[in-house]
């Protein structure tokens, strides 16, 4: 059962970034789209389970599918935009059959592509959350409310996905900026999931 867009207050991705980090306590795998998504995720605190996604619009969670197949005991986590979600919005009819039970995708909409000229995305039009239960994701929701996000997070923390939640947010930038070595993130990442020993 999906929650209605209706009465959904506008948050800031930076706070909701931080308030699901906090609460990632156990090695939890992170994949961060492209652009203020994973730079805010990087400012939230780098972690060796987190990648950041550099240059690609709408793998995060083409990705995070990925991990969450190769480490099912792993709770994985996709953040993703508005605009990269919709660039790729096949990845959730395939998430929906291969139906990950560690995988949760969290959207921040902020209904432009930001980093770019905040030209309008077509999430305006469209209900994410909708798309996605449409899609197969049946538990997929708007957070209401900064207490609401919270709750979904630890449900999806808690309960068997796949999940979406989805978050409006405001149009303030990223804080922070991703250091942009392709190499070092990925080397880094596979350190944190246990699968490459360090150098």
């Amino acid at each position: 059962m999906t929650t209605p867009i209706r009465n959904t207050k506008v948050m800031n991705r930076h706070d909701l970034t931080c308030r699901m980090v906090a609460k990632l306590t156990h090695q939890e795998a992170v994949i961060g789209g492209i652009g203020n998504t994973n730079f805010d995720l990087w400012a939230a605190g780098p972690r060796p389970q987190n990648f950041y996604m550099l240059g690609s619009m709408g793998l995060a969670c083409p990705i995070a599918l990925g991990v969450a197949l190769a480490q099912p005991q792993r709770r994985v986590f996709a953040l993703e935009g508005d605009g990269s979600l919709l660039m790729q919005l096949g990845c959730l009819t395939t998430i929906a059959t291969l139906a990950p039970s560690n995988l949760a995708i969290i959207v921040m909409d902020n209904g432009v592509y930001q980093i770019t000229g905040s030209q309008p995305t077509p999430a305006g039009r469209a209900d994410i959350v909708a798309i996605a239960a449409g899609c197969g994701i049946l538990s997929s929701h708007w957070a209401a409310d900064e207490a609401d996000f919270e709750r979904l997070v630890d449900a999806a923390l808690d309960s068997r996905g796949p999940m979406l939640i989805a978050a409006k947010i405001d149009d303030k930038p990223g804080v922070g900026a991703t250091r942009r070595d392709p190499a070092q993130i990925r080397e880094r990442f596979m350190q944190g999931l246990g699968v490459r020993q360090p150098l």
